[in-house]
């Protein structure tokens, strides 16, 4: 018996249309889980569901409605008969810092914080139990200051904390909940500023021991390995998939003598 497949298990996966969402509910399939994708954008997660075939479909979902998040599980109880497993990866980047307005703290907060938390309560009502995972897409943007940001990193650091306060509330029913936390990864977003994964290798590879920044299959591993069988005693703690980013200080894993010298 191979611990690591999921085969039999349903799973949603929100944020599901592009990038590492995209990438997280691959290897869900290629695991064996079916997958609901949920996210706002319909054309793309069209797109991903007839990639992934049979085992997986899609359910258009604003995390900032009440009513889509309740659609949401609805659509994996009707269409594949149970849930398993969530995987909260939606986010929005949109971030102008302390120039935010509260209109856009609002906006932000909804998508990457509050609606995650509500459709983790939904979800957890309707999951096996016990057996049930919920993993949540950390940062390492939520761990560490950086200048010129503020939502972002302020919902990741409480998705973070959210966590540890659901796992231990879900733990008496059997449900694990756990964070994975990435560095750079190549994405829609870091592609935009890059161009191409060369570069953005040779520019990340300065700040990850790894030498290159992730891919989202190095988090997609991650999130499948989370929810398997594998990993049934581990609760309520965060699994970086940063290369070493977050085991750098300021001085970026360089001695004084190294700065010194080059100054």
């Amino acid at each position: 018996m191979d611990l690591m497949r999921l085969d039999g298990r349903v799973a949603i996966v929100t944020g599901a249309a592009r990038g590492l969402g995209a990438d997280i509910a691959r290897g869900l399939v290629g695991a064996g889980a079916r997958v609901v994708l949920a996210d706002s954008d319909a054309a793309g997660g069209a797109a991903v569901a007839a990639e992934l075939g049979q085992g997986a479909a899609f359910c258009a979902t604003d995390l900032a409605r009440d009513e889509d998040i309740d659609g949401c599980v609805a659509a994996a109880l009707g269409g594949f008969g149970r849930l398993d497993v969530l995987v909260n990866c939606a986010v929005l980047y949109l971030d102008p810092g302390l120039d935010a307005m509260r209109a856009e703290w609002h906006r932000a907060l909804d998508v990457n914080l509050i609606g995650a938390a509500l459709l983790t309560a939904r979800a957890a009502a309707a999951m096996t139990a016990p057996g049930g995972v919920v993993v949540n897409i950390g940062s390492v943007g939520g761990k560490f200051g950086a200048a010129g940001r503020a939502l972002y990193p302020a919902s990741k650091a409480a998705l973070l904390q959210f966590t540890r306060n659901a796992a231990v509330s879900l733990a008496p029913r059997g449900i694990r909940v756990l964070s994975v936390s990435p560095a750079w990864t190549w994405s829609p977003a870091l592609a935009a500023m890059a161009g191409s994964e060369a570069r953005a290798d040779a520019v990340g590879g300065r700040l990850h021991p790894a030498g290159r920044v992730g891919r989202g299959a190095d988090v997609a591993n991650a999130v499948v390995f989370a929810c398997s069988d594998m990993a049934g005693f581990i609760t309520g703690v965060d699994l970086p998939v940063d290369g070493g980013f977050s085991i750098l200080g300021p001085d970026a894993g360089r001695s004084p003598r190294q700065w010194f010298a080059d100054s």
